[in-house]
């Protein structure tokens, strides 16, 4: 069985694109601990100015979250990047590998720096390299699938191509990953700007549907989401009419239904609007009724994210210890 490995940073709190961008299809994959790693990436929420009493409280409740939409230690392994020494330590080898050519071609770099600048911050050198140690998270466990949502693809595509890079030089070494999407709702967008996307640190949060917002405040943001000027009635078409197509893949996300063929069920957005609230509330109950349960019984998630923590280096320590024999180094 091919294993896959995906993590979530927790700058901000979860929202429903992380949910049916990733989360869901982690939930849904049919696999052992061995197979199926899930991981918080704390080290990547210090890429940016934070604070840091935030990011500790931010990764517990993902953690928590993570449990209550489905991830079951028994079929997974759930745990804490900085947890686990292998991230840093391969991190290391493969910005030895990488050029800072390619680096700086990151869209995601390129957006974060020029937003930095222009709030007269300086930029980290951790935000150029942290697609490095993104990498590194995934070539560790020898991952073969990474599902991830669609603005990541540059990511998996840079680990793929130093996996590559690393095995020619110096000996074959890693498995060479791809990325994974779901069908429907790879990419949800803000409600109030359907042309970025649903992102968890956005300091205007009208448009987010964060997972533990209440039924009220769920309703109230899907009935102000921005739609489309148009004559033609509900017609699902990204490129012309994002505000509406982004409703219709939330849509057809929550109910499994298709996006297109879902358009010809409306005659107005009033109601498609209602819909949406409606299947967002109901796909979101049962996640936020385990999250307060588990929310009383922290020691339940610590026990989870230590015993996660100890399958990860198990996992990760050989394949980390065969790179560094491979680049040269002493073992010690």
């Amino acid at each position: 069985m091919t294993r896959i490995f995906s993590g979530i940073k927790p700058t901000g709190h979860m929202t429903l694109g992380n949910y049916l961008g990733a989360v869901r299809q982690w939930v849904a994959a049919d696999r052992t601990p061995d197979d199926a790693l899930f991981c918080v990436v704390d080290l990547h929420a210090l890429t940016v100015e934070h604070e840091p009493a935030r990011v500790r409280r931010l990764s517990r409740q993902a953690a928590t979250l993570l449990l209550a939409a489905g991830l079951e230690p028994q079929r997974c392994t759930l745990f804490v990047q900085s947890h686990v020494d292998e991230h840093t330590r391969l991190a290391y080898l493969l910005e030895c590998t990488a050029t800072d050519g390619e680096l700086r071609r990151m869209i995601q770099y390129k957006e974060k720096a020029a937003k930095a600048q222009a709030a007269g911050d300086g930029v980290r050198l951790s935000l150029l390299t942290y697609p490095v140690l993104m990498a590194a998270d995934i070539l560790a466990y020898g991952a073969g699938e990474v599902p991830v949502g669609e603005d990541q693809r540059q990511h998996v595509e840079l680990t793929r191509d130093l996996a590559v890079r690393f095995n020619q030089r110096y000996g074959h070494t890693f498995t060479v990953p791809k990325a994974t999407h779901p069908a429907v709702a790879a990419r949800v967008m803000d409600l109030q700007d359907p042309a970025s996307k649903m992102g968890k640190s956005h300091e205007n949060g009208s448009g987010i549907v964060y997972l533990l917002d209440e039924p009220g405040v769920v309703r109230k943001k899907v009935m102000r989401a921005v739609t489309d000027s148009g004559d033609d009635g509900v017609v699902y078409d990204r490129e012309a009419r994002p505000g509406v197509a982004n409703l219709l893949d939330i849509l057809g996300a929550c109910t499994g239904g298709d996006p297109a063929a879902l358009a010809d069920g409306y005659s107005g957005y009033g109601a498609l609007k209602r819909d949406v609230a409606d299947a967002v509330v109901e796909l979101l109950r049962p996640l936020q009724e385990r999250h307060a349960e588990l929310a009383a019984d922290p020691a339940q998630v610590d026990k989870a994210l230590r015993e996660g923590a100890g399958r990860a280096r198990e996992l990760a320590r050989p394949v980390v210890d065969r790179a560094y024999e491979a680049i040269g180094l002493l073992a010690p």
